[in-house]
């Protein structure tokens, strides 16, 4: 039977389900928190709070077309949402069932599959891709105008392209086609194109890359243990690379540039900006000319993958035309290249240590001041400093968890009450500073437990209501449970001792458990089966899930639910579920 027409058309069907329960769902209006602002901001182009989003702008004021009332053009985007949503459950069932594959082909290489065998294989690629169709946290941002429906999509279209390019390797491999560098790699450009449009949408699709380019070395590799481990680096690298000099050194250059052709040679504004992209055009094909003359094919395919990363973040000149307009929503007011390296940054939300820095009873030592640079009228005018406080060397140290000394929303005070450290009431001073192990604590019992395992257990456990679980410890607000009574009852108490209203309430959901032990038998089958596949999705599941709870460095009291920044390891998850 044929695999690849019954995979197209059941993946098609799956999709279609996705899609059905996502637009049938979908919010009417406008959820909390960001989506008005960027319904409103998509809605007239205009500029949403930093990091930006210019692909999704662009894309939901397509999509809101059609609702010419400004009372509901919103449904546009949330129609949108849904159905990026349902095209990641697409990509979902065929990246489930492209591993599938490769298991059943080690008992059955001639790829001439049997009835059970496609059944097999496609009931693996059903059954993962519908149980994260409906997990809590993906089906509720697939129904609102927020930039993680699009941003799953971008994660999940790359990750299968990096199968796809495996795919077709494998192919030339039979063909006789060998060596590094073949047509194959095209899926590779395509990749790193894709990415660079993610950027556009949000960052947490860079986060593929490690998974990638593990996929990249067994394929084109003998792996070794010290091999694995390189590429594991190498991938970290790159996602390094394309996160900071690609992405925020470039367009930090390009503000310099702008500022000396302007203040220095009189051009207009944004001559320099022009001319620096010039010139690292310039500067990639000499290069390219260079490694295809040398047959230097790793210098050739980065620097292809460095101008597909540069191409697809290009919508972010959207944003400095549109400021230019100086519309009613223009956060930063990124009218000039200079304006635009703070907004990429996020300099307004200040800096944070992450495995390197001070805890929050430390004193700055000294501030670094740096000018900052406002769009005059025919040059740029220095307007105020960059603050940066300095911190003694013996006060930074190994894996600051309890680090944030501002105060304004309790954060130093809830860091000192979970340590149990006093503060002086005349002074505000605290007595005493956290220790190594009340930073690993913290790490373990708010930052993981309570701020990304309560989250995965809510989708693959079950969860106990929709209310706001501000406190670790509070046993009636936002906890996981499962539905089995003895279980529940130990960890949270009495369940049937609730109120009516908490018992009843709409997100009370009981899955037994289920999920998480098919996914947990998946995982243990994935090893014995095939370990490379399992660590290439190892990778996936961990920098999309515990390397961002290490990066965030989330401080206590955060204002709302953080669900929604994980999707991505619950998505690897569901490969296993499958």
């Amino acid at each position: 039977m044929n695999f690849k027409r019954i995979n197209n058309i059941t993946g098609w069907v799956v999709f279609a389900i996705a899609a059905f329960t996502y637009l049938a769902t979908m919010e009417a209006s406008g959820s909390l928190w960001d989506c008005g602002e960027f319904a409103s901001s998509a809605f007239k182009l205009q500029i949403p709070h930093p990091p930006g989003a210019p692909l999704f702008i662009l894309l939901g004021r397509l999509f809101m077309i059609p609702f010419s009332d400004p009372n509901n053009a919103i449904l546009g985007l949330n129609a949108m949402s849904a159905l990026m949503s349902a095209f990641t459950i697409l990509f979902l069932f065929w990246t489930i069932t492209h591993f599938a594959r490769k298991i059943v082909e080690k008992s059955n290489p001639s790829g001439e599959f049997t009835s059970t065998e496609l059944i097999t294989i496609m009931s693996a690629g059903v059954v993962g891709a519908l149980a994260y169709t409906f997990s809590d946290s993906f089906w509720y941002s697939a129904v609102e105008s927020e930039v993680y429906a699009s941003s799953s999509f971008f994660t999940a279209i790359v990750f299968w392209a990096g199968l796809k390019w495996e795919h077709d390797v494998t192919a030339e491999i039979k063909a006789g086609i060998k060596g590094h560098f073949t047509k194959a790699d095209r899926w590779l450009i395509l990749i790193f194109y894709l990415t660079g449009l993610s950027v556009g949408v949000h960052l947490l699709c860079i986060l593929t890359i490690p998974a990638i380019v593990m996929v990249y070395y067994f394929k084109r590799y003998e792996a070794t243990r010290w091999g694995t481990f390189w590429a594991f680096i190498a991938g970290c690298v790159i996602t390094g690379l394309v996160q900071v000099p690609m992405i925020q050194w470039t367009i930090k250059l390009a503000g310099k540039f702008d500022i000396l052709f302007t203040n220095s040679f009189g051009a207009p504004f944004f001559t320099g900006f022009a001319f620096f992209f010039v010139l690292i055009g310039v500067l990639i094909y000499i290069v390219l000319k260079i490694a295809m003359k040398r047959n230097w094919n790793f210098l050739k395919l980065a620097m292809w993958a460095f101008a597909f990363v540069l191409l697809g973040f290009s919508t972010y000149v959207t944003t400095l035309i549109r400021s230019n307009a100086n519309t009613p929503i223009d956060m930063f007011n990124v009218d000039n290249p200079a304006s635009l390296v703070g907004y990429l940054s996020r300099e307004q939300y200040g800096d944070w240590p992450i495995l390197k820095g001070q805890d929050f009873t430390a004193t700055p030592e000294t501030v670094k001041y740096e000018a900052t640079y406002v769009k005059g009228k025919t040059k740029y005018e220095k307007k105020g400093t960059k603050a940066t406080p300095v911190y003694s060397p013996g006060d930074l140290h190994f894996f600051p968890r309890m680090w944030d000394s501002n105060n304004d929303q309790s954060h130093a005070d809830y860091y000192a009450s979970f340590a149990g450290i006093g503060k002086d009431p005349k002074t505000g001073k605290y007595y005493d500073s956290p220790t190594m192990g009340d930073n690993i604590a913290f790490f373990f019992s708010y930052q993981f437990n309570w701020m990304y395992w309560r989250y995965f257990m809510w989708n693959f456990a079950g969860r106990q209501n929709d209310i706001q679980g501000i406190e670790m410890g509070n046993v009636r607000d936002g906890n996981w449970k499962t539905g089995i009574g003895f279980y529940d009852n130990m960890r949270l108490g009495d369940q049937s001792k609730l109120p009516d209203s908490l018992k009843e309430d709409k997100a009370n959901t009981s899955l037994f458990a289920l999920p998480f032990i098919l996914g947990l038998i998946g995982l243990a089958f994935h090893v014995i089966r095939d370990k490379k596949d399992f660590l290439v999705t190892l990778l996936l599941f961990f920098f999309t899930g515990i390397a961002i709870v290490i990066y965030l460095n989330q401080a206590g009291n955060q204002p709302r639910e953080r669900d929604y920044a994980y999707v991505g390891s619950f998505y690897a998850f569901a490969i296993w579920i499958g």
